[in-house]
């Protein structure tokens, strides 16, 4: 049985869904830090703040399909720009107090003007 989780509203730019649920893993799609100006939300100032704020986001989305970030087995780092790399890694490190899940990290360069997203793999 596969679970979908945030599918999108028919017509959406976004043709994904926030996750899905197969076979006792959690596949998270990749999510930049939330942002919306209009609400008073935004990514963050700097890139250690875009990293906290997306894996928040990550945490919510595995929250809501039954998991959490202490059970992700699996991460991918997309950057925009290289130069952001140690800070990134420098917090990313703090959400992960039990143990680094495997990661590679890639550059990306979709439609936005986040610095940095992240995609996982989590036990259900």
């Amino acid at each position: 049985m596969i679970e979908f989780f945030g599918e999108p509203e028919a017509g959406s730019p976004r043709p994904f869904s926030a996750a899905t649920r197969a076979a006792g893993l959690i596949f998270v799609s990749g999510h930049s830090a939330p942002h919306d100006p209009a609400n008073g939300v935004h990514r963050g100032e700097t890139p250690a703040d875009e990293v906290r704020n997306a894996l928040g986001r990550i945490s919510e989305i595995l929250t809501e399909a039954g998991s959490s970030l202490d059970r992700v087995v699996q991460m991918t780092m997309l950057i925009t720009d290289p130069s952001d790399y140690v800070a990134c890694n420098a917090e990313y490190v703090k959400h992960f107090p039990g143990g680094l899940p495997a990661r590679h990290t890639a550059r990306f360069g979709v439609p936005t003007e986040a610095r940095v997203a992240f995609s996982c793999v989590a036990l259900a």
